[in-house]
């Protein structure tokens, strides 16, 4: 029975694995190539199946969270390797600028997590959960008519959940995982937030 409990408990996180494993495999591949895109379309795979099976088998953990948010920054870190050469000789400098501000407002929100919580805190909000993957498609897209447009879209999308996940850092009184948006603050209970005027005297 306890073998049984520590294998549920270590799937997810062994998926989350597998993500790591498969992202630092696309660093060899040549750009865009069959291979390429094999392994990559597989690695984005294993970051919906692992919260999946977390959730389905309720063994969702602490460090669990900090694993697939570790897995996260190096995939968008070995992305930003494999295509900085090539978006430099093609992105605009306007689009570079927006980019570099997205950063500017995430860097910001990470720090303010460090300070208040003395953590580092990256939260699986909904529209952080929809940057990451309209960030997966580029690699499809890029190859599209449709690619200036479309990452246009990704730098709105990153800029506004960046700004969300800096504003939720900002009111919060503890930290907590589980908030999925400053929308729906009140569904979290265990995320005290700071409400100008109904604060308990």
């Amino acid at each position: 029975m306890r073998r049984k409990i520590i294998s549920k408990q270590n799937l997810a996180n062994g998926i989350t694995l597998l993500r790591i494993v498969g992202t630092i495999g696309l660093l060899p591949l040549r750009l865009l190539s069959p291979a390429f895109f094999a392994v990559y379309t597989l690695t984005g795979l294993t970051d919906v199946l692992d919260g999946w099976v977390a959730r389905t088998t309720k063994t969702a953990s602490e460090f669990g969270a900090k694993l697939d948010s570790a897995a996260d920054l190096l995939f968008y870190a070995v992305m930003l390797i494999r295509f900085f050469p090539l978006f430099w000789e093609v992105l605009p400098w306007g689009m570079w600028c927006a980019a570099a501000m997205v950063l500017a407002v995430r860097l910001a929100s990470y720090t303010v997590a460090a300070i208040k919580h003395r953590r580092f805190a990256s939260l699986h909000t909904y529209l952080n959960k929809l940057t990451g993957g309209a960030v997966f498609l580029i690699p499809y897209m890029i190859v599209t008519p449709y690619a200036g447009p479309y990452l246009w879209a990704v730098c709105a999308i990153a800029g506004v959940s960046s700004l969300e996940e800096l504003v939720i850092h900002l009111q919060a009184k503890e930290y907590s995982s589980g908030v999925k948006s400053i929308l729906f603050k009140k569904d979290s209970p265990d995320y005290l937030f700071a409400e100008e005027g109904k604060e308990k005297k």
